[in-house]
């Protein structure tokens, strides 16, 4: 009876990143809902989110961002294992990740510089109070940490440490950010501190995450018959809001129209993203800051959060853009000096050394260079490589300019000088053979922001009939945001939840109760 009920149902689902794609592959597979009554409505033209990646040659490449992989992310592997990969549709997307990984290890050897020179990093170079503080925040209870920030909890000193700059590099924590959220870190990755100077442990997929992992699930559900609708916006739902149980009615769309819920449909919102009003710059341009009037999903939220307390309070996520936004730059070179000569310096082939960090840098500026080709559509000889700065409303220590008033050019100009290599690179610019396409991404910190409980709403809200949230800004206990993992579980939560099935949510890898992990973190906190 159930399944013939599901047949007739239809989903909604408002956004398209990977919380979405993972949450129409469940409601296909698990729920028994056809592919073709599932709608995924996205306002982009792209789907994927914050796992995006595109561009050719003569435009340059361009990636946003990079999710961080590691082996215990069970919800997000368990998807890949079922999505075929489209260079070889005989394995799956999680054995093509693993088999690339095999073959290429991350084992930093330049993760820190200072003056263009490979800094020591085999000490974290923490004081005994502050290993002792860090020990302190995986046993505090998270309800004693709401809105607090790092800084209230290390102090000053702790924020020069070589972790530190290591720990804010990698997962883009800044001082002000949430402790509860890095009490979770903590929590979640002890397993990785011991490796974290040499990037142990992080893996990648063969491409960047657009090509390796959206197109080859968009691919596998449009084969099921979801639809994808690009250029749609939601801009209000409306809701039954009674005392005790909640239904939405009708999606209201940017165009006038509406889809107006029946008794069997569903609607599954993403709220909130970090790629919302992002703007992409050019060679001679900078990067826009856009906010808030630009985006789509911040301002539904906040509609929704009008209406009732079970909908959560995005405010605290949203409302101070200078405190959560840093800019990220993609250089596409038609020429091999730059590669080389970073292979030769940070003794790492292309695809093992990840992020390497200019210590001194005003802006806190980080490079990644990527097994090449990081693009299926990228030449052999065309290289490129992604970077990004914490502090954008800094002055350069080499250009006269804040990182976000800069343009391509003179962001390049501001690398080649902190890695002095400007005599080297010199006749590469001007035989006009490298771009930089800088991008300024207003919200790409906001799930970091403080917050307390309640601020994230529950991926299905008390009394919730016929909705859930999904993706970065829902709450799952004891995971972690700003990975690809965490939107896995809400959609794994949205539909185990809402529809019967036989499947349950894999549980978050607990690896802070193995005696260890915990003893090699100590170790590796007073080396």
């Amino acid at each position: 009876m159930q399944e013939t009920k599901n047949q007739e149902t239809k989903v909604y689902l408002i956004g398209s990143g990977i919380a979405a794609l993972a949450a129409a592959f469940y409601l296909e597979k698990d729920a028994k809902i056809p592919g073709e009554n599932i709608y995924i409505l996205e306002k982009d033209n792209l789907p994927g989110g914050a796992c995006d990646g595109l561009g050719n040659e003569d435009e340059g490449f361009l990636i946003r961002g990079g999710r961080m992989h590691e082996k215990h992310y069970v919800c997000y592997w368990s998807l890949l294992s079922h999505i075929p990969s489209l260079e070889d549709p005989n394995i799956s997307v999680r054995d093509e990740s693993f088999a690339f990984n095999e073959k290429y290890v991350s084992n930093a050897k330049a993760r820190l510089l200072k003056e263009g020179k490979i800094l020591d990093v085999s000490s974290y170079e923490l004081s005994f109070k502050q290993q002792t503080d860090l020990v302190k925040l995986t046993f505090v209870p998270e309800s004693t940490l709401s809105n607090k920030r790092i800084e209230d909890w290390f102090d000053q000193d702790f924020f020069d440490t070589k972790f530190w700059h290591i720990w804010t590099t990698m997962f883009a924590f800044q001082k002000w950010s949430s402790l509860a959220e890095m009490r979770r870190y903590m929590k979640r990755f002890i397993h990785l501190v011991d490796g974290l100077h040499r990037l142990g442990g992080v893996l990648r997929t063969k491409y960047n995450q657009y090509d390796s992992v959206i197109r080859p699930l968009k691919h596998y559900l449009q084969a099921k018959g979801v639809h994808f609708e690009m250029g749609v916006e939601v801009v209000d739902i409306d809701f039954n809001l009674s005392a005790n149980k909640h239904t939405a009615q009708v999606l209201h769309l940017a165009n006038k129209d509406e889809i107006v819920l029946s008794d069997n449909d569903y609607v599954f919102i993403t709220n909130g993203s970090i790629t919302d009003s992002t703007d992409v710059g050019s060679w001679h341009r900078a990067a826009r800051l856009k906010g808030l009037q630009e985006s789509a999903s911040w301002k539904l939220w906040k509609k929704l959060a009008k209406k009732h307390e079970i909908f959560g309070n995005p405010d605290p996520f949203c409302d101070d853009i200078d405190l959560q936004k840093w800019y990220s730059f993609t250089v596409t070179l038609k020429d091999t000096t730059f590669h080389d000569y970073m292979q030769e310096f940070s003794g790492n082939v292309d695809g093992t050394g990840g992020l390497v960090t200019l210590s001194d840098s005003n802006w806190l500026m980080s490079i990644v260079i990527a097994h090449q080709p990081h693009f299926p559509n990228q030449p052999d000889d065309v290289k490129i490589f992604w970077g990004y700065g914490l502090y954008p409303d800094r002055k350069g220590n080499y250009v006269d300019k804040t990182m976000a008033e800069c343009s391509g050019e003179e962001i390049v100009e501001e690398l080649f000088a902190h890695l002095r290599v400007q005599k080297l690179m010199q006749p590469v610019l001007a035989a006009q053979k490298i771009n930089c396409l800088p991008v300024s991404m207003p919200f790409i910190d906001s799930l970091f922001m403080p917050r307390k409980k309640g601020d994230r709403p529950d991926v299905i809200p008390k009394g919730a009939t016929n909705f859930a949230f999904l993706g970065q800004f829902a709450e799952v206990e004891n995971d972690c945001v700003f990975t690809v993992e965490y939107s896995v579980r809400t959609a794994q939560m949205a539909v185990y939840g809402l529809f019967e099935t036989d499947k349950k949510v894999l549980p978050v890898y607990d690896s802070i109760h193995n005696p260890k992990y915990i003893i090699a973190a100590m170790k590796a906190f007073s080396r």
